[in-house]
């Protein structure tokens, strides 16, 4: 019994651990949602599940030092609906971030990004008046365009040098035009027309040379932050996975040695009935 009850203790403990990265995940997420991603609600759920199993894990932990059956039930069934919830999240994750990629474009290093190449609810959610209002002024506030400038040795980057840069997802929707618009490198965030608009992409007409505008209001710029948003669940996605295995198999374990351990109660308390009729003491209480 005191082997079970050590290691319940233990796989508590493991359980316990594997919450931190969860955790950490979600306040990654959290950190680019204020940062890049600018979409501020994706991350709770990770937060919540993370907290979650660290209280439930100490909950279990205590139930096995103390042999408080109370505490190991309520272990178990909250560590199943948790597990569910993580197998949940993680299906979901995928599913919402299947779709859509960037496109390579002839002399660039970096890929352009199309809105039309995503769909399903995270795109209608980012795409949406009354969440773009909010990302786009995210992206504004981080002035990720900004951060763009280079300069070498005083003199400004050359239009070649800015065609081999890897920009980010969101750099090149949001801060850019369109290569196909056939807009002309002044710098990273200033581009004129020459000769009227090449290209047919509605986008063309929406850039803005305006550092307030730029392309925040393009299409563009929408699967930049979709493309971003896929790279960063993908990213917590992976590790979520490797921890819902551990955490299966914990599990798995714990339930074994909690039944284990309810046998050898039920057999002890077989044994001293026995024992009792076999040799009854004289004196009863």
């Amino acid at each position: 019994m005191r082997t079970s009850n050590h290691l319940i203790g233990l796989l508590n403990f493991l359980t316990f651990l594997l919450s931190i990265p969860i955790l950490g995940g979600g306040i990654w997420l959290s950190g680019r949602a204020n940062n890049t991603d600018c979409l501020r609600f994706l991350q709770w759920p990770l937060i919540v599940i993370g907290v979650s199993i660290m209280v439930v894990s100490l909950a279990g932990f205590a139930g096995a030092c103390y042999r408080n059956t109370v505490l190991m039930y309520l272990y178990l069934w909250t560590m199943f609906f948790i597990i569910a919830a993580l197998i949940g999240f993680v299906i979901f994750a995928y599913v919402v971030t299947d779709k859509g990629s960037g496109h390579s474009v002839l002399n660039r290093a970096y890929p352009e990004y199309r809105l039309q190449d995503y769909s399903g609810w995270l795109e209608e959610r980012v795409a949406s008046d009354s969440y773009w209002g909010k990302i786009s002024s995210c992206i504004r506030d981080s002035k990720v365009c900004r951060k763009m400038g280079r300069s070498f040795n005083g003199i400004p980057e050359s239009a070649d040098m800015f065609y081999l840069r890897k920009l980010s997802s969101v750099q090149s929707g949001c801060c850019k035009p369109p290569t196909e618009c056939g807009y002309v490198y002044v710098n990273e965030t200033n581009w004129n027309p020459v000769g009227g608009l090449a290209g047919t992409d509605p986008d063309c007409a929406r850039w803005s040379n305006d550092q307030e505008q730029l392309c925040y209001g393009c299409d563009s710029c929408k699967a930049g932050v979709l493309a971003s948003l896929k790279k960063s669940w993908r990213k917590v996605s992976v590790i979520n996975i490797i921890i819902l295995i551990i955490l299966i198999i914990a599990y798995v374990v714990a339930i074994a040695a909690f039944r284990n351990n309810k046998r050898m109660d039920n057999d002890e308390s077989y044994g001293e009935t026995r024992m009792e009729k076999s040799h009854p003491s004289r004196i009863h209480f």
